[in-house]
């Protein structure tokens, strides 16, 4: 029986897969990696093929037609086995210590027959970038108690820059089908999903304090980097349409007060970050003020209780009555801000 199932997504990542894929291998017989060759066109597939090769009981490759992140993510879920599933981008890694210390969790919580449904633990912004290195370790120890077993009742608020991202995520496999999730393909930022719509199928919840996930981050071809960021922004559109579909306002105002208030959180946080993605460059002007009006309207139509909350009850509500101009000054001014008080700008 395999502990974890680790999904790795690549699409010619030839250059830096192997150190990904080396870390993982520390996790011995008690893991499965579960490598997704995304249609690539480089060495990516061979590399992967000689991995299976030499580890057949550990490493399973899927080689699918290009369909991006979010199918490589559903692929990998619906090739795995483990007890628990995770996500670890092909230019990532996880920390050796933390991630042994997970696989003796997740043993001794199964040994004892009480498997959390979802397992928080810290992860570590890196970026190497002209040279300079910089790291910004992102803790959950003041929203979390340490190694308890909690439900939602017992998470405490958490700040506005602070969010449950992908990389802090190790979901039990059963709550994780249950939830249904299904990416979108050839999409980015598909992560926001993936760490929001599952949430509610986790009743139980178990803190690791220990860094295991190093999130890379630096490179201009990557998806965050603000360029590619606002160029992407009809992505943005996609991924929050997925996000507000996931639940109504009436269904979240049903849920525990903690996970409510986190939902409630996370989409005033996400919205924001969409609109930047919309309103963060000049070029297309008047086209992206018009994406932005569509943008409110559609949520409008589709839950007007929804709309409200976010337009008149949320980091919105401040701006909302302000003209178009000031609005994406100020939207602009406050999401670098938030960028830099995280320590990944």
């Amino acid at each position: 029986m395999k502990l974890l199932s680790i999904a790795v997504p690549c699409y010619n990542s030839e250059a830096y897969m192997k150190n990904c894929l080396e870390s993982l291998l520390v996790g011995g017989e008690r893991v499965e990696i579960i490598i997704i060759d995304d249609g690539s066109t480089d060495k990516t597939g061979e590399i992967a093929d000689s991995y299976v090769s030499k580890y057949p009981t550990i490493v399973k490759v899927v080689h699918q037609p290009n369909g991006g992140h979010g199918e490589g993510v559903n692929q990998g879920l619906i090739h795995s086995t483990g007890l628990y599933y995770k996500v670890v981008d092909s230019d990532d890694f996880l920390a050796k210590d933390g991630y042994l210390r997970l696989l003796d969790s997740i043993e001794e919580h199964n040994k004892e027959g009480k498997l959390p449904d979802l397992i928080i633990a810290d992860f570590v912004y890196e970026r190497n970038e002209d040279g300079k290195e910089s790291k910004y370790v992102s803790s959950f120890a003041r929203y979390f108690k340490s190694y308890e077993m909690v439900g939602w009742d017992h998470v405490k608020g958490m700040h506005f820059h602070h969010l449950l991202l992908m990389h802090a995520l190790y979901y039990k496999r059963e709550a994780l089908i249950k939830s249904n999730t299904v990416l979108p393909k050839h999409c980015f930022y598909v992560d926001d999903i993936f760490a929001y719509k599952p949430l509610p199928c986790c009743k139980t919840i178990y803190y690791l304090p220990i860094i295991i996930y190093r999130y890379q981050i630096g490179r201009a071809d990557q998806s965050v980097n603000e360029k590619n960021f606002v160029k992407r922004y009809p992505m943005l559109f996609t991924v929050m349409r997925n996000v507000f579909d996931a639940y109504s306002l009436d269904e979240i105002k049903k849920m525990p007060h903690g996970l409510k208030r986190y939902l409630f959180h996370a989409l005033g946080t996400l919205n924001l970050t969409a609109l930047f993605s919309i309103c963060g460059s000049k070029d297309e002007y008047e086209k992206r003020k018009e994406v932005f009006r569509q943008y409110f309207l559609e949520l409008k139509e589709k839950d007007k209780k929804m709309y409200n909350k976010i337009r008149y009850r949320s980091y919105y509500a401040l701006i909302a009555w302000m003209p178009y101009f000031f609005k994406r000054r100020i939207i602009i001014f406050g999401y670098r801000m938030a960028v830099k008080v995280a320590k990944i700008g």
